[in-house]
């Protein structure tokens, strides 16, 4: 007897069902605030709500709304710390490579003492969302999705042709938010290309979704758009980067330091605005959605 064909359905679920058992396997980590657990807990969340926004027509209207928006709140809720995490990483190591002139010990010294004291402070926050009712109804709402799926007919087709569609409308999502970026006004550029790193991010995560019924060449796809994804994300986090030093040089005691640091950030944002074509061209060919 042939080997039932898989359902975009049952891939679909797949994914839910294993990213909801990394977001309820990490609360005591986070708690614990052990190395990289909010970063793990915060990406969970968010290829949750990826998966469900990008395949909603497989869903019945409206089933998981409320459930998206929990997923952004929890979050939004870790988000603070991490960002505060990653900014100071990246500027304290950047301290250290300063011409001995700027004083890099002192000034990576600085970041870090200031890092620390903003990521204390936004600390209790995490710790009360993951002690709130909120995020138990958030595991409890994902638990019954899993349990009675709200999947409408569609869902039933077969994997791999859906899939292939979804990358591909995916990949014109991306295509249009890059064009856009890349046209952006120097005012208007910074959120344009903020907003062509979240359409990669969604795309690769759609190629992610699809790689265990697929194989090879969703594993491609997710790769190369994970491409675009990091170098935007190199442009956005020095875009931070840059906005943190310009608002704390003047009280920092290092203000010197923090100029040159600052104008590295600006090179960065250069860097990765110039990069950003040759990283698309390979993502944005159309044979690399054809799954089939």
């Amino acid at each position: 007897m042939a080997k039932p064909e898989t359902t975009v359905g049952q891939v679909l679920l797949a994914r839910i069902e294993a990213q909801a058992a990394v977001l309820a396997g990490l609360d005591e980590a986070v708690r614990a605030d052990e190395p990289d657990a909010v970063h793990r807990m915060r990406v969970a969340c968010r290829r949750l709500r990826s998966a469900l926004r990008t395949f909603r027509r497989l869903l019945a209207p409206g089933a998981t709304d409320e459930l998206v928006a929990e997923l952004r709140w929890l979050a939004a809720a870790l988000g603070g710390a991490r960002d505060r995490e990653v900014l100071t990483e990246r500027l304290a190591a950047e301290a250290r490579e300063l011409p001995a002139e700027c004083g890099p010990r002192r000034v990576a010294a600085a970041l870090e003492r200031w890092g620390e004291a903003e990521y204390r402070q936004i600390w209790p926050e995490v710790v009360a969302a993951l002690d709130s009712p909120r995020r138990r109804a958030l595991g409890e709402a994902l638990a019954g999705l899993l349990a009675d799926p709200p999947l409408r007919r569609r869902a039933a087709r077969g994997a791999v042709p859906e899939l292939s569609r979804i990358a591909a409308r995916e990949q014109d999502r991306t295509a249009e938010r890059v064009r856009a970026a890349l046209a952006a006004a120097p005012g208007e550029r910074d959120l344009a290309l903020h907003a062509a790193r979240k359409a990669a991010k969604r795309a690769r995560y759609a190629g992610e979704t699809a790689a265990p019924a697929v194989g090879a060449r969703a594993e491609r796809y997710a790769r190369r758009m994970k491409a675009v994804q990091e170098v935007l994300g190199e442009h956005q986090d020095a875009v931070v980067a840059a906005s943190a030093l310009a608002a704390h040089a003047a009280s920092s005691g290092e203000p010197f330091g923090y100029g040159v640091l600052y104008g590295r950030q600006l090179a960065a944002e250069e860097a990765a605005r110039r990069r950003l074509p040759e990283v698309w061209r390979p993502a944005g060919r159309r044979k690399l959605a054809r799954f089939g």
